[in-house]
């Protein structure tokens, strides 16, 4: 399957939130067990004006952090992430980001992932740390 392959799979079966968020599938490397994406965020999901509220942040993390594992093996059907971590280092303002995915280790049933946010000035504002359930088609 080519990487083009995975990504249009992965559009098919994406969850609608990810429109709101103008989620842009921009790269998958199933060897690398990476994947990135583009987002816009506008001020509607902005507190004091154009910061970003943690939650959004939250999610465009996890997000990037479970397609890496889609474009692992199109065997997987689900992922959903049982415990994460995130480290905010920086204010996310309304505007363009980039996150980056990446699957950590993946075992049976479980996986370990991470996922690093940027801004458009290239400055990391948080990353995350997972651990999600891996379930596969039978």
């Amino acid at each position: 399957m080519t990487k083009k392959d995975i990504i249009e799979r992965m559009q098919q079966f994406r969850p609608p939130f990810l429109d709101l968020f103008e989620c842009v599938i921009r790269d998958v490397d199933p060897e690398a067990g990476s994947c990135e994406m583009d987002f816009t965020i506008s001020t509607q999901f902005c507190h004091s004006g154009d910061i970003v509220q943690g939650g959004f942040v939250t999610a465009m993390l996890d997000a990037v952090s479970s397609h890496a594992v889609f474009g692992l093996n199109p065997a997987v059907i689900g992922v959903s992430t049982l415990e994460l971590k995130v480290s905010y280092f920086a204010v996310s303002r309304s505007g363009k980001f980039r996150a980056v995915g990446q699957v950590e280790k993946l075992g049976r049933n479980f996986g370990f992932l991470s996922a690093e946010l940027f801004d458009e000035a290239g400055i990391k504002t948080a990353s995350l740390s997972a651990t999600a359930k891996v379930t596969y088609q039978k």
